[in-house]
């Protein structure tokens, strides 16, 4: 059925649910898996909403937020390995999440993408999330979407 599955985490609860749900499907399929955290850029300027800081203090809160995933990601990796399944960890660096997500599936010949409903994000938690509506829209690889 499935040889390759792109699974997206973002550190929440659904997503959490998503990643044990398609580590399930890849034990099924006798897949293998991409486990993937988009990492945002710090905003460098006040007009891209954030506060002008020091060159250095933002390398390190980057590197704070690509550790932290990197941890996320070899979590994944440990709950597939439990489950029999290859897990490769994969940390990406974007402000453009669902770009991000769709690059990544076509780079490591994913055919399957599995990813939540809907992130963190305030209001948008009520509605199918816009990244996730945007890989959906833009998505050549096939999508399945958790609740």
């Amino acid at each position: 059925m499935y040889q390759r599955i792109l699974i997206a985490t973002d550190g929440s609860k659904l997503s959490d649910k998503a990643v044990k749900d398609g580590l399930e499907l890849a034990a099924q399929c006798g897949a293998s898996v991409v486990a993937l955290k988009v990492v945002p850029r710090y905003p460098r300027s006040y007009f891209e909403g954030g506060l002008p800081v020091d060159l250095s203090d933002v390398r390190h809160i980057e590197k704070q937020w690509t550790d932290a995933a990197q941890a996320e990601v070899d979590g994944v990796k440990i709950q597939g390995q439990a489950l029999g399944v290859n897990v490769k960890p994969v940390v990406a660096k974007s402000d453009l999440v669902a770009e991000a997500l769709i690059s990544a599936a076509k780079k490591h010949k994913c055919d399957l993408i599995v990813m939540a409903s809907h992130g963190r994000k305030g209001i948008k938690r009520l509605l199918l999330g816009s990244e996730t509506q945007h890989v959906l829209t833009h998505s050549h690889i096939p999508v399945l979407v958790l609740r």
